[in-house]
């Protein structure tokens, strides 16, 4: 028996003496908060934006696309990704040193990284395939030698035809992807490998893709049975890596998000399905007491999304009420609301423009990345969308590092399309979802008097507030204006835009 089969033997029998602690935390450094997806980004294009942009707006970690070897293309689709062929870290967005490099600099930045990763299944495909890295695999005979992978690592071939069947679901292959056997000892010992490679490199935590169809005790096993966090990247002694499990639950099912709870946080799809349908289909009245329907994962174990890089393109759950960047004011208020409130971990999606569910990111011909480009106002040019360089989004997230914990307060509404709350004693944020109607109200603010900068339409500088102002009077209240052709419908204060305090 070799060394490396010894330390996997010494792991089971830990497993079954000792209680594994699940991992909910994503050790985001104090005042941060909000996780960028920066989908299909070059790991030297997350360095340097974690440097320069990231890190001083005060967002929390970053989530990058899978790092390990993939199935390539004749296209580049960005779906490729999530077809493993081996796990050496080499692919479109650079190679093991680019990586170690990007989650160095973004440390360095304040910037935690999380990475995505695939366990339910290998690379799908006739004959020989040749992954990203020039690794050869034979996928219809279930031969992967770089991992290494054999037939014997995989459940019996079968396809998922009835999702009311929790074993088939679980057990067979979804959408003919070889699918991993996780109770493999060989499996359970390269994927936990695997991870601690990465957590040896400073990572912060995972998201763990397609976890309904991997059974809850073997996930539990796969992430508790990893290193703890590295300490020589200021994690605390004894941390757990974060995870969050990509578990599509709208209650149509049997099988639950409920079930995965105990590993760690969990991909809130609800979230994502009721949002698209409030903001398209004007329901905003329906907010009041977002994120406690008993529907919903409690706050500290939700990961909470407008949309994903899979329901964007019409993949995965919610429909045609998915909001994405092409939905405009609506798309824009629904992403600053989700910023806003203080239900869930947040995590907001940076695109790419794409005409096609298949389309990669933007590329030369040989499908080498085209890394973003920024105008004179910071915005993306060049075919990224670059949600997270939206101003009024970074405003947002430094409201919500401003008002940390703070609950929802003196909620107001009209009954139709206008509303406005406070976060505790520290924030104020108004909503006008009229196209053609001015918001205009006395309204309580809950902030100290003074006068007040709209982060949302300006900024505070050396010659004063560069948008709306804000008068709140001692009593506490203000008169709020958001025109019907304000570009994002969204008016926010907090302590930190007073630019005149009250004598």
């Amino acid at each position: 028996m070799q060394i490396r089969d010894l330390v996997f033997v010494f792991k089971l029998i830990l497993w079954s003496l000792v209680h594994v602690r699940a991992q909910f935390d994503p050790y985001f450094l104090p005042g941060r908060s909000v996780i960028v997806h920066l989908f299909e980004w070059k790991f030297a294009d997350i360095a340097k934006e974690c440097e320069e942009y990231l890190g001083p707006n005060g967002f929390g970690g970053v989530q990058v696309s899978p790092v390990n070897e993939v199935l390539v293309t004749p296209l580049g689709a960005w779906w490729e990704r999530y077809q493993p062929v081996s796990y050496a870290i080499i692919g479109r967005s650079g190679d093991e040193l680019d990586f170690m490099d990007m989650v160095k600099r973004c440390y360095d930045a304040g910037v935690r990284i999380y990475v995505d990763v695939v366990f339910n299944h290998m690379a799908a495909g006739p004959g020989e395939i040749i992954g990203t890295g020039g690794s050869v695999v034979y996928p219809d005979e279930r031969l992967y030698p770089h991992v290494p992978y054999g037939p014997e690592d995989f459940n019996d071939d079968c396809l998922i035809e009835d999702y009311q069947d929790t074993v088939q679901v679980r057990d067979c292959a979804l959408v003919s992807l070889p699918d991993l056997n996780q109770k493999s000892d060989n499996v359970k010992r390269n994927v936990i490998e695997f991870l601690d490679r990465l957590i040896d490199y400073g990572v912060a935590g995972f998201r763990a893709d397609a976890c309904k169809h991997m059974w809850p005790d073997d996930i539990k096993f796969l992430f508790g049975n990893t290193k703890n966090l590295s300490i020589e990247f200021g994690f605390p002694p004894n941390a757990r890596p974060f995870l969050y499990q990509e578990v599509i639950d709208l209650g149509q099912e049997p099988i639950s998000k409920n079930e995965y709870i105990t590993n760690g946080a969990i991909t809130e799809f609800l979230f994502s399905a009721e949002i698209g349908d409030i903001f398209r289909n004007k329901k905003l009245k329906e907010l009041m007491n977002w994120g406690t329907d008993e529907r919903f994962l409690r706050s500290d174990r939700a990961l909470v999304f407008v949309e994903n890089h899979d329901n964007e393109r019409g993949h995965g759950a919610g429909g045609e009420n998915i909001l994405t960047y092409k939905d405009g004011k609506r798309y824009m208020m629904a992403v600053l609301f989700a910023i806003a409130h203080p239900y869930g971990i947040v995590r907001i999606m940076s695109s790419y423009d794409f005409a096609n569910s298949d389309q990669g990111p933007p590329a030369k011909p040989d499908l080498e990345i085209i890394s973003p480009v920024f105008n004179e106002k910071g915005l993306c040019t060049n075919g990224w969308i670059c949600q997270h360089r939206w101003p009024e989004v970074a405003a947002m997230v430094k409201f919500r590092n401003i008002v940390g914990e703070r609950g929802v307060m003196h909620w107001a509404d009209n009954g139709e399309q206008q509303f406005a709350f406070c976060r505790g004693d520290l924030g104020f944020v108004a909503f006008n979802g009229y196209t053609r109607s001015n918001l205009e109200s006395d309204v309580k603010v809950c902030l100290p008097p003074g006068i007040y900068c709209d982060v949302i339409s300006g900024s505070v500088g050396e010659l004063g507030c560069t948008g709306l102002e804000v008068v709140v009077n001692d009593a506490g209240y203000a008169k709020v204006f958001i025109p019907a052709d304000s570009p994002s419908g969204v008016l926010a204060i907090h302590l930190g835009s007073v630019f005149i305090p009250s004598k």
